[in-house]
């Protein structure tokens, strides 16, 4: 199997469906006759001569070399990711930010200009506002929803564009489709965080985005017990990134990464689940008095329900919403749930709410949180498996405590 570092996803039937491509995606990359996939759990490995050596050394994403290189069980995981996104190829990082830090620093340069939204995930935000103009990198921020704003900010050394949509944690939505034909137009590379929607929701790169990121810790692993990242794009843009990962080692282990695959697994009916329960309880959100207003893309009442609808499929865990009473109510709201844990992070198993406002006041200031659209009052809420009824039965009683 180590001497196979085939990474496309030619392999695999296509005319699967996703449940299917997740269950069998990496089946032409077993050599053994185990129904689960084992963990290849060592940093080197064994060349049969000089000959085979070279050979791993000098071939790029080489699973049987070292596994800062590549992974059989790394491999595994990636066959199906570019299934599920419809890319060439992937690749996997320790974390989301290490597959969004790798692959801008191994596609800009010194003078180079970058366009991003103005409401990221704040540690995506820090790595355009502080840390690439260190490099001589510049970067725009501009309304993510506003199209003629992003083609405005297009100058001649724009060489990337990236968005997240939904975004966090207002769920503002990019245009895809859109902005994906400015970036072709223009030679211009663009970049989708697809976290928050997952590639059972939503596929990127079928709108014609070049490269898909997620943080794999949510949706994809599903279980809040594993940190993983991942790059979806075409095999020579693939690469080309690697050689970045190598340099940086922002490296999966390979338990994490056999973790990942158990998780997707069963990605398709986690989503299913989610999806369904995360529509009736946002508008069961919005009959309650306790609450100012709802944002949640599969609801009629979002500004951009007609674009959801347009590139979206389901509408994944998180929910926004504003609780009457200002910072300190929504505070004690927070605090007096019981089955949704008071905790980061999303589409896990569990249901995770989080006190906006006060999660980010550690890393943005009040002004800061006013422009990425973040109020005293706002709530972000990842739906997990739970019962609806029992949800909406906790949420009951912690609005009587607010």
């Amino acid at each position: 199997m180590t001497n196979t570092p085939t990474r496309t996803n030619d392999s695999a039937n296509p005319a699967w469906r996703d449940e299917t491509r997740v269950l069998h995606g990496d089946a032409h990359l077993s050599d053994d006759a185990a129904i689960v996939a084992p963990i290849y759990y060592t940093a080197t490995f064994r060349a049969s001569d000089a000959r085979d050596f070279a050979e791993r050394a000098n071939t790029p994403r080489h699973p049987g070399l070292y596994t800062r290189y590549g992974n059989p069980t790394h491999q595994r995981v990636e066959a199906i990711l570019a299934e599920l996104e419809g890319t060439e190829s992937a690749l996997l990082t320790a974390s989301g930010m290490g597959a969004i830090s790798t692959t801008v620093l191994a596609l800009v340069s010194a003078g180079d200009h970058v366009i991003a939204q103005q409401r990221h995930y704040m540690s995506t935000a820090k790595l355009f506002d502080e840390v690439l103009p260190k490099f001589g990198v510049n970067v725009s921020f501009v309304e993510q929803s506003d199209l003629a704003a992003i083609e405005a900010a297009i100058r001649p050394n724009t060489r990337l564009m990236m968005f997240e949509t939904p975004a966090n944690p207002t769920l503002v939505l990019t245009d895809l489709e859109a902005v994906a034909a400015l970036g072709a137009n223009r030679g211009i590379l663009t970049i989708a965080d697809n976290t928050f929607a997952s590639p059972l929701n939503q596929k990127p790169h079928e709108l014609g985005i070049d490269i898909v990121v997620h943080s794999a810790t949510k949706y994809l692993g599903g279980h809040h017990d594993l940190m993983a990242g991942a790059v979806c794009c075409s095999e020579a843009l693939a690469e080309r990134i690697w050689r970045m990962h190598v340099t940086l080692g922002a490296v999966l282990s390979p338990m994490d990464a056999w973790l990942l695959l158990r998780g997707l697994r069963t990605l398709p009916v986690r989503i299913e689940r989610i999806n369904a329960t995360a529509l009736a309880f946002a508008r069961w959100l919005e009959a309650q008095p306790q609450v100012e207003q709802v944002f949640y893309p599969g609801l009629e009442s979002h500004p951009q329900h007609a674009l959801a609808k347009k590139q979206m499929t389901g509408y994944g865990a998180v929910i926004a919403f504003a609780v009457r009473g200002g910072f300190d109510a929504t505070q004690r709201f927070v605090a007096s749930l019981e089955l949704a844990t008071h905790g980061v992070s999303l589409g896990g198993v569990e249901s995770l709410a989080v006190h906006t406002a006060a999660m980010w006041s550690g890393t943005m200031n009040e002004e800061q949180m006013k422009a990425a659209g973040i109020a005293p009052n706002f709530v972000r809420l990842s739906i997990g498996l739970e019962h609806l009824e029992d949800l909406k039965a906790d949420f009951s009683q912690a609005f009587t405590r607010a």
